[in-house]
C-alpha cells in the first residue's frame, strides 16, 4: 500500500510535479487522471503553491515554437501534448498559487545556470535545456513571485 497524495502533502508548503511518460509516445491519460488528484489533495491538505512541469509547445507556447519542433509536437507527440494540455488547463482554472513551467526538449546535460526563461522566448531549431537547469529554475520559484499564476518557458 502506497502513500496517498494527501498523506504526502500533509504539512508541506509546496507541491512540485514533474510527472510524465518519459520516452513513451502513449499518454495513457496520465496527466488527465493525475492532475485532478493532485489538485484535490492540495485543497484537502491546505497546500496553496504548485510548481508543475509541462512542456514547450503545449497550449499558447506552440505558436512561439520553431517549425521543426511544431512538426514533432503535431505528429509523434500529439497524444502526449493533448494529455498535457488537459492538465495545464485544469491547473489554470484552479484557485491555487500555480506556476506551469514549460521546458524545451530536456537533456541529461549538466547544470549550467545559463538558460533563458520568460512567458515568451525566441527560439530556433530544436531548442533544448538540461533537466538540471530546469530543476534549478523550478526551485528558484519557491520564493519568487514573478511567475505565480503564469506559464513560463525555460530553454537555453
Amino acid at each position: 500500500a502506497g502513500v496517498s497524495f494527501s498523506q504526502a502533502m500533509a504539512g508541506q508548503d509546496v507541491v512540485i510535479s514533474a510527472i510524465g511518460r518519459g520516452l513513451s509516445f502513449k499518454p495513457n491519460g496520465l496527466i488527465e487522471k493525475t492532475v485532478p488528484q493532485i489538485l484535490s489533495a492540495m485543497k484537502a491538505s491546505g497546500v496553496r503553491r504548485l510548481l508543475f512541469m509541462s512542456a514547450l509547445g503545449v497550449g499558447a507556447s506552440y505558436q512561439d515554437s520553431p517549425l521543426l519542433a511544431r512538426i514533432l509536437f503535431r505528429t509523434l507527440l500529439r497524444g502526449i501534448y493533448a494529455d498535457k494540455l488537459i492538465g495545464d488547463d485544469l491547473i489554470r482554472r484552479s484557485d491555487l498559487d500555480w506556476t506551469i513551467v514549460q521546458p524545451s526538449q530536456l537533456t541529461d546535460g549538466p547544470l549550467t545556470g545559463k538558460y533563458r526563461f520568460g512567458e515568451r522566448l525566441t527560439m530556433s531549431g530544436m531548442p533544448q535545456v538540461s533537466r538540471a537547469d530546469t530543476a534549478q529554475f523550478i526551485l528558484r520559484q519557491l520564493d519568487d513571485t514573478t511567475y505565480r499564476r503564469q506559464t513560463v518557458i525555460v530553454s537555453q
